[in-house]
């Protein structure tokens, strides 16, 4: 063998020595983490439900029609696919165009932002298999059967409620909901969110791991009115 054909075969070793070694300090993916990103390959439903007057509060009036002149109470923050281990599947890869008009045109009436309505599909709706308009059809089901007690659907007055309490005001209006079907999230003193887990049918269930309450049990938080 010639000198030249013995340093490309020496390299050609060396480079595949390199390769191996690389493969070896990449660590195992961990048999715990939710299953790959796969387009309608997910468990149940967590539909999140958003305080309005919160969020008005925190990003400003102009936020598309969800903070204009019509004031909100529960309006969808989205229908999001899960794993039972945790997470659910982001962002996936869908030929999909997206909502059409006229079904963003319906959204409106639960999900009062189009910008929202764009992102909640591109972000989660996608990854159902679904296609847009069947999944924001299944999104006003799932929020339609979830009651709202009367003392939250449009309180002029800021409520004081601790998580306790709130929980029993929604198991009182939806006597199937139990307590490990549901969390609830607060920041800064103030009720930002309720989540509530659904099967593929939008029936109650139980929710997977990893779902965490932000909400005090016993330590009143606010619930800002409806204006």
């Amino acid at each position: 063998m010639s000198s030249k054909r013995l340093l490309l075969a020496c390299l050609a070793v060396f480079v595949l020595c390199l390769a191996d070694g690389a493969a070896a300090r990449k660590p195992a993916r961990d048999s715990g983490d939710p299953r790959p990103d796969t387009v309608g390959t997910y468990d149940y439903y967590v539909m999140a439900l958003s305080w309005s007057p919160t969020f008005c509060q925190t990003r400003g009036e102009d936020e598309d029609d969800q903070c204009g002149e019509k004031g909100y109470g529960f309006i969808l923050h989205g229908l999001w696919p899960q794993y039972e281990k945790g997470g659910g599947p982001e962002r996936c890869e869908t030929r999909d165009s997206g909502p059409d008009r006229g079904t963003v045109a319906q959204t409106l009436a639960f999900m009062p932002s189009r910008r929202l309505i764009n992102h909640e599909w591109r972000k989660h709706g996608a990854c159902t298999g679904l296609g847009a308009e069947k999944y924001f059809q299944t999104a006003d089901r799932a929020f339609a059967a979830l009651h709202v007690p009367p003392e939250l659907k449009a309180p002029r007055q800021d409520l004081q409620m601790n998580g306790d309490e709130l929980r029993t005001a929604l198991k009182r209006a939806n006597p199937q909901l139990g307590d490990d079907m549901m969390s609830l999230h607060c920041s800064k003193g103030q009720l930002v969110e309720v989540r509530v887990c659904l099967d593929k049918d939008t029936r109650l269930r139980s929710c997977g791991k990893r779902m965490r309450n932000a909400c005090p049990a016993s330590r009143p938080f606010e619930i800002p009115a409806v204006r």
